[in-house]
């Protein structure tokens, strides 16, 4: 049997831009990628803290501090909101306890105030 958990999350990013024609995504700090775990175009969901609405796009590889929304995710925030990024695995019983979900808290300039991994056991 599979089971759907939290892989990794970046809580409380602030939207530094937005690109209403831009082919869609969600442009953030590749260094942010990588500390949370996650991959250049892996699927990802957007909390936004500041107006309730939810939605899953991609992500692409960007600046230090960026996290943009492109293309009609554009619509769905403003710049200074704050969000939070998720991605999911389906993980087999098995192997439940070698998992960790990667957590990634941050300032409001996007900087890493704490990066903890912790497990579903």
């Amino acid at each position: 049997m599979l089971i759907k958990l939290l892989k990794s999350k970046i809580h409380l990013a602030t939207i530094t831009d937005k690109n209403l024609l831009y082919e869609g995504s969600l442009t953030l700090d590749k260094e942010l990628i990588k500390k949370a775990n996650l991959r250049p175009f892996e699927a990802v969901w957007i909390y936004n803290i500041n107006n309730g609405i939810r939605f899953e796009t991609y992500l692409i590889e960007g600046e230090k501090g960026e996290v943009v929304l492109n293309g009609a995710a554009a619509r769905l925030g403003e710049i200074g909101d704050r969000i939070i990024i998720a991605s999911y695995a389906w993980v087999p019983e098995n192997e439940l306890e070698s998992f960790y979900t990667t957590l990634v808290y941050l300032d409001e300039k996007n900087q890493v105030l704490n990066l903890k991994k912790v497990s579903s056991y």
